[in-house]
């Protein structure tokens, strides 16, 4: 049985997914503050929903927290947000989030993105496939760890940073088309504007330093990691 955390203050739209969520057959876990859905997380949850707007830690922090973390930097978070502003969806995908869903909650909806992100999970997609360490020149990526080594010192990158870079990695000296990376970081299903893969490239040059050039962009066409290191 699958096992979903809800967090979310509003007492009514707890109830209202958990109910649903467990007449479909999964485990639910609540938590209706920021520092409640991390207690709830240590138990390794299949799938978190997560408000945006909570008491004590906001939905934002929480999800940091979770990637700060090997043991749930892997989990698969879809955030709910009452705010249907496009910039506050595209945030919240590249903080980390594998999907958004805009309050009031549509259950067909809900249950749609539930069981295609569970199932994506379960077949290895980007968030948890298996990949041997990448060592290329000065930088060292460890996926089961999600953990950066630059120059030898640790840096942390979000998750979809980290998958952004290790899906570069693996295919050095090729030309990977945006779209491609779209489609492998965050699903043919979840809506993404390129910008927001240009904005996530422009954060690793930053923490890549010195060897921000060993990602060149193609303009027109997408990225390639090259290893000048």
């Amino acid at each position: 049985m699958k096992t979903i955390l809800i967090a979310d203050d509003e007492k009514d739209i707890l109830e209202l997914m958990r109910y649903n969520l467990h007449k479909e057959g999964y485990n639910i876990l609540l938590a209706r503050n920021g520092q409640e859905a991390l207690d709830q997380a240590k138990v390794i949850p299949d799938l978190i929903l997560l408000d945006i707007m909570m008491p004590v830690f906001d939905g934002r922090e929480v999800l940091k927290r979770l990637q700060r973390d090997a043991r749930t930097a892997a989990i698969p978070v879809v955030f709910l947000t009452a705010r249907g502003d496009e910039m506050d969806e595209v945030l919240g995908l590249e903080l980390g989030a594998s999907d958004y869903l805009v309050k009031p909650v549509s259950i067909p909806k809900l249950m749609a993105r539930v069981k295609n992100i569970l199932r994506k999970h379960e077949d290895g997609g980007p968030e948890v496939k298996p990949d041997a360490d990448i060592i290329i020149g000065p930088i060292s990526i460890f996926p089961g760890q999600y953990r950066v080594h630059v120059d030898g010192v640790e840096v942390f990158f979000p998750r979809k940073e980290f998958e952004v870079l290790r899906y570069l990695a693996s295919h050095p000296g090729q030309v990977v088309r945006r779209d491609a990376l779209l489609a492998a970081v965050w699903g043919a299903d979840v809506y993404v504007v390129d910008r927001t893969v240009d904005v996530h490239i422009r954060k690793i040059r930053e923490k890549l330093g010195p060897h921000a050039f060993m990602i060149d962009t193609i303009k027109g066409v997408g990225y390639r990691f090259n290893d000048r290191g």
